[in-house]
């Protein structure tokens, strides 16, 4: 076997496997450079001010778009998606670092990417995709309200508490809103016009790095007229190799750390009271990361023309967690944003995102003192931004105006949740709402209609003695009561009974127990059982229901056949 036969039968690499299959140039080198370097400049700014976000230092950001970067990218099923930290995380990963540190992330995330791995070999990637649209949209909508709220405080120059839910969030926010900084918030204002109006003028200029470049500038300008506001020089530290401590972000790469054998404690092996605690924030890392690296893929299936393999793109994110864990950072997912950038930027191939990743290493290593002239306003209109291109605002009031009601109740339902308590709830109650009402749909599209000679509907000849009892729909714990209405057949003095279920995809169990009863019922009476199924549903009855009544009941396909029409 072939390593690329190997690599497909796991499936791993599938994307850079296509990509070289196809044939690999330099004119095709040449466009992923081009879009690497500018996915570069939007990467890097935003990598740090979603670690700070979610309480954590810019550098494990940056780590994360690094390692993840390139391992989902050359691992992956998907030709042009870049992953790295989002903004969909910061909801969840937020209370994990408060209660856990960075150790618990750190583990909470390799946890995720092994759990992401089993999806992937055991080629179950469609599974997670399974999330009704009104879900998504309501759980991003309401995250991108968290994530804003959030960055008011460094916005405004404030330092207001941040823990606890929404509400608590709101107002704490509003309680220290008399002491904003009105140098702070013009800063962070002229970034944040930068970013929203430079798109419209020069959509090919990545308008977050030139935005967060003039919020430095003012800034620097600011420092030397004795006006000083927050940086991350300013707000951040680290240790350097002397062992002392410096102010921004460390001009050195990520470290790659073995749990076990590290010195540092964050990569002691855990207890297992730890992964008992560090289990469900696992699975619900794994879940989104899943979910929106799926997503992201797809939409960039329908920009570029390209097909990715869902298996393979889990099996690469979830080593990419595992990577970026080792190496320090934060969860990864597919970023959708960064994605069409690297899109619309010319990129051909998975070499893009790689390229970008190194390209962040290089600015991190050669860069790092200016970067830490960054003032935190700019990051947080930064954040704001983010914020209000992933709610999809225009979408959601299009959606409430021309979906069904079911599905904008799910919508709400998830938003409103996930503002005022968290993620998982919203995610948790929608999906929960969504089946629900698809259980009610299905019970409204199942239908039961009685057939005797002297009212007979059908194209059917009946025989006076003849009832047909016609059921179209499916047949499950919903429908079961109301399409056997016992009243209907005790009531009728036919002696043969036709069940017509050729229109019924489906039958669970209790519609079974149900069916069963009936059909004891009659027979006690002394009445003929005749049941016109399909094979599939023929082989269902026939390991379920007793062998004495199936001695009595004949099976047919068609009715015409039952009545003996054949025609």
């Amino acid at each position: 076997m072939t390593i690329a036969a190997l690599f497909k039968s796991i499936p791993l690499a599938t994307a850079m496997i296509e990509t070289f299959e196809r044939g690999y140039d330099f004119k095709k080198l040449r466009a992923d450079l081009i879009a690497g370097l500018v996915i570069s400049l939007v990467a890097l700014p935003l990598s740090m001010a979603l670690s700070i976000a979610v309480g954590l230092p810019p550098q494990n950001g940056l780590y994360t778009a690094i390692v993840a970067g390139i391992v989902a990218a050359l691992l992956g099923g998907s030709t042009t998606q870049v992953s790295g930290p989002t903004a969909a995380f910061v909801v969840i990963l937020a209370p994990i670092v408060a209660e856990f540190g960075l150790r618990g992330i750190v583990w909470c995330q390799i946890l995720a990417g092994v759990m992401l791995l089993v999806l992937g070999i055991t080629r179950l990637g469609k599974i997670i995709t399974y999330v009704p649209h009104p879900v998504t949209t309501g759980f991003t909508a309401g995250i991108a309200v968290v994530i804003a709220t959030i960055a008011m405080n460094d916005f405004l120059g404030v330092h207001a508490s941040t823990a606890g839910h929404w509400p608590e969030k709101v107002w704490a926010l509003l309680s220290h809103i008399q002491e904003t900084n009105f140098i702070t918030l013009g800063v962070g204002l002229t970034a944040f016009v930068i970013m929203i109006g430079l798109p419209k003028i020069a959509p090919k200029i990545p308008s977050a790095i030139v935005g967060i470049a003039f919020a430095t500038v003012i800034s620097v300008i600011l420092s030397h007229m004795g006006i000083n506001i927050d940086t991350l020089a300013s707000r951040f530290t680290y240790t350097d190799l002397a062992g002392t401590t410096q102010h921004g972000i460390p001009p050195y790469p990520p470290s790659l750390h073995i749990p076990g054998l590290s010195a540092d404690p964050i990569f002691a092996l855990p207890s297992l009271e730890e992964l008992r605690l560090w289990l469900m924030p696992a699975m619900v890392i794994a879940a989104l990361a899943g979910l929106e690296s799926l997503l992201s893929a797809t939409v960039a299936d329908s920009m570029a023309g390209t097909r990715h393999e869902p298996n393979a793109e889990l099996n690469g994110i979830g080593l990419a967690n595992v990577a970026s864990g080792l190496f320090l950072g934060i969860p990864a997912t597919g970023a959708i944003a960064r994605t069409a950038t690297n899109i619309n930027a010319g990129a051909l191939s998975p070499i893009a995102s790689t390229f970008h990743a190194l390209l962040l290493l290089l600015y991190m290593v050669s860069l790092a003192p200016l970067i830490g002239y960054v003032p935190m306003t700019g990051l947080s209109a930064l954040l704001i931004v983010t914020a209000w291109r992933m709610s999809h605002a225009k979408h959601c009031v299009h959606m409430i105006k021309t979906a069904p009601k079911s599905d904008v109740a799910v919508m709400l339902v998830c938003f409103f949740m996930t503002v005022m308590i968290d993620m998982v709830a919203g995610v948790v109650a929608g999906v929960v709402l969504a089946i629900i009402l698809f259980i009610r749909r299905l019970m409204m599209a199942t239908e039961a209609r009685l057939h005797l000679a002297q009212n007979n509907g059908t194209a059917y000849a009946l025989p006076h003695d003849t009832m047909l009892y016609h059921i179209d729909g499916p047949l499950f714990f919903g429908t079961a009561s109301d399409a056997f209405a016992r009243t209907e057949f005790l009531t009728h003095q036919a002696t043969h009974i036709v069940f017509d279920m050729t229109m019924v995809p489906l039958i669970d169990v209790t519609a079974m127990n149900v069916l069963e009863e009936i059909i004891e019922e009659v027979q006690e009476a002394g009445r003929q059982v005749t049941l016109c199924v399909s094979q599939e549903n023929k082989k269902r009855l026939k390991r379920r229901l007793p062998a004495a009544m199936l001695e009595k009941i004949a099976f047919f396909s068609s009715v015409p056949q039952a009545l003996g029409q054949h025609h």
